[in-house]
């Protein structure tokens, strides 16, 4: 078995040639099938002034997710606390709580907006995550009812916290006691080394906590399944190149097929930045994907995988999903 379990973060990727609002419609779908399809959680992200997502807003997503599920967990993949007061961030986690009790997961990140003009109406910069430890202090304080003020809905059955790592992250998160979330080129890198240090230490510094009694690692990768190598990386390579695309331009743009002619237009750094948002992905028939996970999770040693990547072919998104869970469900048979 790769991993114990396997959960989806959906971006809300917007589609050239479709409405935003379409965007939005999609990943409630895709909840709703991953549900379904046997997935443990089902989270959304945050950002804004991107004109290539549409998700800007997470606990009102996950409101609407939630709402159009049954019991597939629902989560922020994650909600910026550099943006928002951390009163603020609790109040929303209680609501979504009382509302859907049992179901809600809380994930939390440093990172602020992509550019100036977003950081500038965020009002929240470099100064405002450098405070991310004394924000998530303060977070916590309110969900467990240690806080001067009383968070409401007043409920006691809090949601679990995960941190998304990056520099620091996954060492607050060991003094925490909380959860940790960890992707990117380390991630693959430790596949090739056979370790991966962040991780290492958040297990040697973890301190027990009323969210989790051990440390708990969910690693997210990029991942597409399809019949062949080709028609996987196909589904995979608009946002690739969309990514590519935004570090010469400075936007993130809305996913559009890429075809041979499109491939020509890119700049040689972009395609460099294609080919190396590639390397860092799990791509390739049930059989290659399997195997791929199978030493990912052997080199983290992780408890969960979240799966991310934005596809600009919905349907071919969806067949990716049930591949994914057969070979899950394939796996734990044996």
């Amino acid at each position: 078995m790769p991993f114990p379990r396997i959960s989806i973060l959906d971006r809300a990727n917007a589609r050239d040639g479709h409405a935003a609002a379409e965007a939005l419609q999609q990943v409630l779908e895709r909840a709703r099938l991953a549900e379904d399809l046997g997935y443990h959680r089902f989270w959304v992200a945050e950002h804004h002034g991107v004109p290539g997502i549409a998700g800007s807003v997470p606990a009102v997503l996950m409101a609407a997710v939630a709402s159009r599920t049954r019991s597939i967990r629902v989560g922020s993949g994650g909600i910026m606390l550099p943006n928002h007061q951390p009163l603020v961030v609790a109040e929303q986690a209680a609501t979504l709580e009382a509302l859907h009790p049992g179901r809600i997961d809380l994930g939390v990140g440093r990172s602020v907006g992509f550019t100036p003009a977003v950081r500038q109406a965020l009002r929240a910069g470099k100064e405002e995550a450098a405070r991310f430890e004394n924000d998530l202090d303060e977070l916590l304080a309110y969900l467990s009812g240690a806080a001067p003020v009383t968070v409401r809905p007043q409920n006691d059955a809090v949601p679990p916290v995960f941190v998304l790592a990056t520099g620091s992250g996954a060492e607050i998160a060991a003094r925490a006691g909380l959860a940790v979330v960890l992707g990117g080129p380390a991630v693959f890198r430790a596949e090739r080394n056979g370790t991966l240090p962040a991780l290492e230490r958040y297990r040697a510094r973890f301190r027990p906590s009323r969210w989790f009694a051990r440390p708990f690692v969910m690693v997210s990768a990029n991942v597409a399944v399809a019949a062949s190598r080709q028609a996987a990386r196909e589904l995979l390579l608009p946002e690739a190149a969309a990514l590519a695309r935004s570090r010469t331009s400075g936007e993130f743009s809305p996913l559009a097929p890429l075809g041979p002619a499109d491939w020509d237009r890119l700049s040689v750094r972009e395609k460099e930045a294609v080919r190396s948002s590639l390397s860092t992905s799990v791509y390739g028939t049930a059989t290659e994907v399997l195997s791929q996970l199978g030493r990912l999770a052997a080199a983290s040693r992780a408890d969960e995988l979240l799966v991310t990547g934005g596809a600009f072919d919905v349907e071919g998104q969806a067949e990716s999903d049930r591949l994914l869970a057969g070979i899950f469900a394939g796996a734990a048979a044996y």
